[in-house]
């Protein structure tokens, strides 16, 4: 009960900065506004582990263009999904995953406002947490 809390309480205050913020989080990381120790990064894509894990991989892959969620996805951005599968695979092979789940949230799914792919393994997977 007690972790429960405090991870709610975290995950409040992760929120409200996300959404008071003026300007979207994954692109102060992607400009270097904000130090975060980089998984992969190629000329389109980015990753890194979340803050705020829901299973023992958890690893965010974010496109350095700014796309607002998967509802904002056009034709234009088909480079940067393949880039964002791609560092996935490659990610999954590096940590040795055998099996592992690629997830994209939208609405109030969708903590920031900036498309990001979640890539899940390990331990079960505290969906209520996403």
């Amino acid at each position: 009960m007690i972790n429960k809390t405090k991870w709610a309480i975290k995950e409040t205050k992760l929120r409200i900065s996300y959404m008071t913020s003026r300007e979207c989080i994954f692109c102060k990381i992607i400009k270097g506004q904000i130090k975060s120790k980089l998984l992969k990064e190629t000329g389109k894509v980015i990753a890194f582990n979340d803050i705020n894990p829901i299973a023992s991989v958890h690893i965010l892959i974010v496109p350095k263009k700014h796309i607002e969620s998967v509802s904002a996805i056009n034709t234009s951005d088909g480079g940067d999904l393949v880039e964002m599968f791609d560092v996935a695979t490659e990610l999954a092979s590096k940590n040795k995953l055998d099996a592992y789940r690629i997830s994209f949230n939208a609405g109030h799914y969708q903590h920031v406002p900036h498309l990001h792919m979640h890539l899940l393994a390990g331990d079960k997977i505290q969906w209520s947490k996403l």
